[in-house]
């Protein structure tokens, strides 16, 4: 007699198989092998991956990782800066240190709030997965489009994608190998994710938003000749990564319920229904009606509301927290085990930071403005519904953050709305936790307090809008009046002015007064840059002071020679550009540019001979309203000592010139070099 045992261990993906009979001579044979399953399980424990797997039971559908049950807190996120978009934002392109200080400001966020997974695109390195799931203990969902956005085969584009088109189907399952090769083994990595409302995207040929159409016989026609065989070919990629990856699962990603009867037909392997759904504050029957049709858990891979309200033409934090936590309540109350529905396993908040880039995309404009056009109408979001069919959707006001302006390094602060403080309570919930109710989750949910949210959430407001008042700006303002008094017996000056000769100055004893106003303009468009210009503007300009040189002299009438006689022109130089500079720290140079601001002199650097001397003048300038202009450049990096000095009259009185100093330390010595050329050398007398 003698008993066999098999036993079957995956170790990143390889079986193995053990006999183990009651017999001695097995054992011998058997020593070995075991041996190597110690040092494999050894190194399996060491560098594992994830194990995550849908489980059904009586009580519903749950999603379990390594073990454990896992409600998805999800998050749709991106890092693209105001200006640039989803095609030139590059953000997994940038140097290494740029992306890890753009996760750790943003993942720091999203751990705060309880979020257990992002959803991401193609594109991300394995590596940066690895990097945020280790240091902060959150997931990837990685989502592949399924050619969402149209295909270019062959060197042609095609804005929609023919889904039976035999080239599409090898181009589509080939990257689906790819992607499945290039991060099965990512530690993180949760699941994969096939589309994006791609269901949406057989009727629209862009990446906007727009209102779906209400013609029924189309809708299906679309559904039988384009649908099915997306589903069909969705299905048929589904069934190929499980073959290659057993331990990550396969969902699609649909929009809302859309040719749900098409999918149940087509999508028997693929393993979760995900879904893009705005309904409002409650998902309605959704859940009833994905059991029904499909028998599969249920994930929302978006769903929100924007911060924007169409009717009061502003932003309204309350009803976007108000709709969003309406929303996580459902999540929760339909998770496996509540006595209800049960096939909820979570869902995405659609999205962490506003999207400056949408409205305008197709286009590729308006990236640097945050557009409040509403673009679509949804009667499930009935506080800021003008009426009926009315536009109410904001796209690019979904963020439950702010977005601030971008840095030098391309990156950028957000400032919590009270949706992220509202959901960060609602993420505490682990409706899988023992003794946790439906009933539970209704009280936990009641007690989450919005206005609370909204007044916690108004500090973030205030520092973006301080970020903001930072790009423009009043940096100066001043109002200058002086009074003259003319008198004496000594002088000539006449007791009252003499109309037959207007500008002879003073023109007549007694008081006169001067206005003068300054205003200037500051800009910061990044922490790198800035400019500033400020403005004279003249009142009345005294006509009878003794001393005639002050800077608004230029302001007063001046005789006009015309073919036709003199005239006398009264409204001269009332307003003009009273100073100006700008300066911009950039990666190789920094430049400042200077109009009536004055620039120090080399003489400390190496210009013994005064070359580029000081321009200073202080109040000298404005008496004898002398002028300025130029622009000086400082090398950094490799031209490390090389400056130059560049415009029309670097000092007052000067010729336009141009100076290049090169100053280098050689030795014991600094050795500087300078070169100066005047622009007009040729010049005849």
């Amino acid at each position: 007699m003698f008993f066999v045992g098999v036993f079957f261990m995956e170790i990143t993906g390889i079986a193995l198989r053990f006999i183990v009979q009651k017999n001695a001579h097995m054992k011998m044979l058997l020593k070995k092998p075991l041996i190597l399953a110690v040092f494999l399980v050894s190194s399996y424990v060491l560098g594992q991956t994830d194990h995550v797997h849908v489980v059904k039971n009586a009580e519903g559908s749950k999603l379990v990782v390594n073990g454990k049950d896992f409600m998805i807190n999800g998050m749709n996120w991106d890092y693209i800066p105001i200006g640039t978009n989803t095609v030139n934002a590059a953000f997994w392109k940038k140097p290494d240190d740029i992306i890890k200080a753009g996760l750790d400001r943003e993942m720091s966020l999203l751990k705060n709030m309880g979020v257990n997974v992002i959803r991401q695109y193609t594109g991300v390195p394995a590596k940066w997965i690895k990097y945020i799931y280790e240091n902060y203990g959150i997931y990837t969902m990685l989502n592949h489009s399924f050619g969402r956005y149209g295909l270019t085969l062959d060197g042609v584009w095609t804005p929609v994608t023919i889904y039976d088109d035999p080239k599409t189907q090898e181009h589509l399952m080939s990257e689906m190998k790819a992607l499945v090769e290039g991060y099965k083994n990512t530690p993180g990595l949760l699941m994969y994710l096939l589309g994006n409302e791609n269901n949406y995207g057989l009727f629209w040929a862009g990446a906007e938003t727009e209102d779906f159409p209400d013609d029924e016989k189309r809708i299906q026609f679309i559904g039988e000749s384009r649908g099915r065989p997306m589903y069909r070919l969705m299905n048929e990629a589904a069934k190929k990564m499980k073959a290659m990856d057993g331990s990550h699962p396969v969902a699609i990603c649909n929009g809302d319920v859309l040719f749900i009867d098409i999918i149940a037909e087509e999508c028997k392997d693929v393993d979760i229904y995900g879904t893009n759904t705005y309904r409002g504050v409650s998902f309605g029957d959704m859940f009833q009606v994905v059991k029904d049709k499909l028998d599969m858990p249920i994930m929302f891979t978006e769903f929100g509301a924007d911060a924007f309200n169409a009717i009061e033409n502003k932003e309204d934090q309350y009803s976007q927290a108000y709709y969003m936590v309406g929303n996580w309540k459902e999540i929760y109350e339909n998770a496996a085990g509540l006595g209800k529905v049960g096939n909820s396993i979570g869902g995405y908040t659609f999205q962490f930071s506003d999207g400056w880039w949408k409205f305008g995309f197709d286009d590729r404009k308006n990236a640097d403005v945050h557009d409040n056009n509403a673009s679509w109408s949804n009667g499930g979001y009935a506080r800021d519904l003008a009426a009926p069919g009315a536009n109410n959707m904001n796209e690019e006001w979904f963020g439950i953050t702010a977005k601030g302006a971008t840095d030098p390094r391309g990156l950028y602060e957000l400032y919590p709305r009270a949706a992220y403080y509202a959901l960060k309570k609602a993420h505490r919930l682990d409706p899988y936790a023992p003794g946790v109710t439906l009933e539970f989750v209704e009280d936990y949910f009641d007690g989450i307090e919005l206005m609370e949210a909204v007044l916690k959430a108004r500090g973030d407001k205030a520092a973006l809008a301080g970020e903001s008042s930072k790009l423009l700006r009043i940096s100066n303002l001043q109002a200058k009046f002086a009074t003259f008094s003319t008198g004496g017996s000594l002088i000539t000056t006449p007791d009252n002015p003499d109309l037959d000769d207007p500008n002879t100055f003073p023109n007549q004893l007694g008081f006169d007064h001067m206005q003068s106003y300054f205003f200037g303009v500051e800009g910061n468009p990044t922490s790198n840059m800035r400019a500033e210009v400020n403005f004279n503007v003249v009142g009345n300009v005294a006509e009878n002071p003794i001393n005639e040189i002050f800077y608004e002299t230029n302001s007063r009438p001046v005789d006009v020679i015309t073919e036709n006689g003199d005239i006398v022109a009264s409204d001269v130089n009332r307003i003009r550009v009273y100073q100006a500079e700008f300066e911009w720290n950039a990666k190789d140079f920094d430049i400042r540019g200077f109009y009536r601001t004055g620039h120090y002199h080399w003489g400390y650097e190496g210009d013994f001979f005064g070359f580029y001397p000081e321009a200073n003048y202080g109040p000298n300038l404005d008496i004898y309203n002398g002028e300025i202009l130029g622009a000086e450049i400082d090398a950094k990096g490799a031209l490390k000592g090389l400056k130059a000095a560049i415009g029309p009259q670097l000092w007052w009185g000067a010729n336009p010139t141009m100076l290049f100093k090169y100053n280098r330390h050689v030795g014991k010595f600094d050795v500087t070099g300078i070169y100066q050329r005047d622009f007009e050398t040729n010049v005849v007398l």
